[in-house]
């Protein structure tokens, strides 16, 4: 069982950035660039984080940085869904 862990903690987090990316990208398409500026700020800056960590290597960091990047931008999303159902 260790061993499964370790070779999960050496692979790149591929879907995980992936999965970020589109999020980020559905939530600015949503509006959240004005509703929740701050949130996806967040999340564009966890991304970053994560394409830093990848470059260096750092895969499990990566994949945490991502997937904060992931749940940031959902946030923003939501919010950007919930102003355009108050209008």
């Amino acid at each position: 069982m260790l061993v499964a862990l370790a070779g999960c903690e050496t692979a790149p987090p591929v879907q995980e950035m992936s999965d970020a990316r589109q999020a980020i990208a559905v939530a600015r398409e949503a509006g959240a660039a004005d509703v929740a500026a701050d949130t996806l700020q967040e999340a564009e800056t966890y991304l970053s984080s994560a394409e830093r960590r990848l470059t260096d290597k750092d895969y499990l960091r990566a994949r945490r940085d991502a997937l904060d990047a992931k749940s940031k931008a959902l946030s923003a999303l939501k919010a950007a869904e919930k102003s355009k159902s108050v209008d």
